[in-house]
């Protein structure tokens, strides 16, 4: 007996025509009089999860824009500024909003249009999904419902800050964000300055002085280095030691643009 398992996802229409072709050899075993059967497996949708740029629109992949063109649904961090994204590139998919605020409840409509086989994809506002962004959830919901979860490779403020850092760190914490609280941020900096190993944050405008004068107090001599709006056009890197920088950047009348800081477990000097 032979058996033929044919797969149908909707968006491939190369496994359409190969279906009718297989459907083909089944009537025809059946006329000559040999028993063969076809079964028909489910082929669960696909989910993207894409970075996008940072800040200059140009590094975005082809890849990335190709498929963000061709899948059913784009969910979002912020529907606003996806729009912008997709506009610029000529894309009209449908947006789904799906925040850190109503990251859960957004999710299960997105796996709803999965279980549907629609293809979605999945963009934070700048960078990479789930590196101090959205998108856990949602891909921890997708892979317990059985769908594929493929990433697409893009922008990173970790990972392109690691690679002009010149430290030759072997091992680097990504930490992103600290708490607000002045005790908790200081208590959680001694802590990661104890570990021994490189580290990077990611601090407001607002509050990178602060940041800065507490690493200095803490340890006045490890290597760092700060990148301000990175990749825009007013992008910015200090390298030095934790007090250099500290000082440098405290002569500003002004902060301005999103902060990226790597922290070494080496001293300067």
């Amino acid at each position: 007996m032979n058996i033929y398992t044919l797969q149908t996802p909707k968006a491939c229409p190369l496994i359409g025509i190969f279906c009718i072709f297989m459907q083909k050899i089944h009537k025809c075993n059946r006329l000559l009089g040999r028993p063969s059967t076809v079964r028909y497996t489910k082929i669960m949708a696909i989910l993207y999860i894409i970075g996008t740029p940072i800040g200059n629109l140009g590094d975005i992949s082809y890849r990335a824009v190709e498929i963000l063109k061709t899948v059913d649904i784009v969910a979002c961090e912020d529907t606003r500024r996806t729009l912008k994204l997709l506009s610029h590139f000529g894309i009209q998919t449908k947006l789904l909003s799906c925040r850190a605020q109503n990251e859960k409840k957004a999710a299960v409509k997105v796996i709803d249009a999965l279980n549907k086989q629609q293809i979605a994809a999945y963009v934070s506002d700048a960078g990479t999904p789930g590196i101090s962004d959205p998108g856990a959830v949602l891909v921890h919901l997708a892979v317990s419902a059985g769908h594929e979860v493929i990433p697409i490779p893009g922008p990173s403020a970790f990972a392109s800050l690691v690679s002009i850092s010149g430290s030759m760190d072997k091992s680097v914490l990504f930490e992103g964000f600290l708490s607000p609280k002045p005790g908790r941020r200081r208590s959680r900096l001694k802590e990661l300055l104890e570990l021994n190993i490189a580290f990077v944050l990611y601090e407001s405008p607002f509050r990178i002085i602060k940041l800065l004068e507490e690493l200095a107090e803490i340890d006045k001599d490890r290597y760092i280095c700060l990148g301000r709006e990175m990749t825009k056009v007013h992008e910015e890197y200090i390298r030095g030691s934790t007090a250099e920088v500290f000082a440098q950047l405290s002569k500003k009348n002004e902060q301005l643009g999103e902060f990226s800081v790597f922290i070494s477990r080496k001293k300067t000097g």
